[in-house]
């Protein structure tokens, strides 16, 4: 069956001269209209969302984007068709342009001295040829390796804590994906082979998982280190003490040092995020440290307050 010709720029609703980053606006809101994770159930959703990340792969890519305007649907056999048109230029075709005719237009006879069945291989990959000549050796039935997928997904804090697991609907296939501990925002994670299949045999290609990930108002993420606050008491400032500060495996108790003043930063190693790939290995936690006056006195608190005054004066 012949491909249908797609226009990705109609797809993703931009014109032919946006800019990169007015694709990449365009694709995300569609993107985010037609998720599966929004739209369940929902075929036609699910194949317009396959459809956005198809156009996406090839005008997301400045260099797939180059060879999209060139050559069109043809854009992966780029090197192919210039072979092929320098192969033209050469036997003195004067060049050609665009695909899919029975052969070169007006007519004609021309002489072409060499090995015709390479040329005529790469035309007929094309759709073209040379007339009524089959090309039995024509690279159209050479395996290539199916387009790849793109996909979205949002972690909660503690799924970034925990790790996750979601089941990724492909329409024909449905494939259990394991996230490990400490993803991060932006990161992209390759799943081999569970693309769109091969063509004539070749290999599948792949699924590229785009990670977004929500924060924690407690924490502040650098890396797989987490920055937050602890309060403590004057006294405690003072002659130093113990203190309750949050971590992602909950409220842990840390060392307060003697002396510690308002805004100074203790570190908790090994208690920030997981790292991510590195089973076993964490970040550290760093805790800023705040020191709460209290408003409301006792008669017999503000009395020592008093003599406390009077001894440091």
């Amino acid at each position: 069956m012949e491909e249908k010709f797609k226009d990705y720029y109609q797809i993703l609703g931009v014109s032919k001269t946006a800019s990169q980053d007015e694709i990449k606006k365009a694709y995300r809101k569609l993107a985010r209209k037609y998720h599966p994770d929004r739209n369940k159930g929902d075929k036609a959703a699910e194949e317009k969302f396959k459809e956005i990340n198809e156009a996406y792969e090839v005008l997301g890519n400045p260099e797939n984007r180059k060879k999209y305007d060139e050559v069109g649907m043809y854009w992966r056999q780029y090197d192919e068709y210039k072979k092929a048109q320098e192969q033209a230029r050469q036997a003195g075709f004067g060049g050609f342009s665009g695909f899919g005719g029975s052969g070169f237009g007006g007519g004609g006879s021309y002489f072409y001295e060499g090995d015709l069945g390479d040329l005529e291989d790469i035309f007929n990959m094309f759709g073209g040829g040379f007339g009524g000549f089959t090309g039995s050796r024509a690279r159209a039935n050479v395996p290539r390796k199916g387009h790849d997928y793109k996909a979205e997904m949002t972690l909660s804090f503690d799924e970034v804590v925990n790790g996750a697991t979601r089941i990724i609907d492909l329409g024909d296939k449905k494939i259990r994906v394991r996230i490990k501990p400490g993803a991060y925002d932006g990161q992209v994670i390759k799943i081999p082979g569970k693309g769109a299949p091969g063509i004539n045999g070749g290999p599948a290609g792949d699924l590229y998982i785009t990670i977004h990930t929500m924060g924690d108002p407690r924490f502040v993420r650098k890396g797989s280190d987490l920055y937050t606050t602890v309060n403590i008491d004057e006294i405690t400032a003072v002659l130093g003490g113990k203190a309750m500060v949050d971590s992602p495996a909950g409220k842990i108790q840390m060392t307060i040092p003697p002396g510690t003043s308002c805004g100074k930063t203790l570190r908790i190693r090994g208690k920030g995020l997981p790292v991510y790939g590195r089973e076993g290995q964490f970040g550290d936690l760093y805790a800023t440290v705040k020191i709460i006056v209290p408003k409301h006195l006792s008669e017999e608190e503000r009395k020592l307050y008093e003599q406390l005054k009077k001894l440091r004066q």
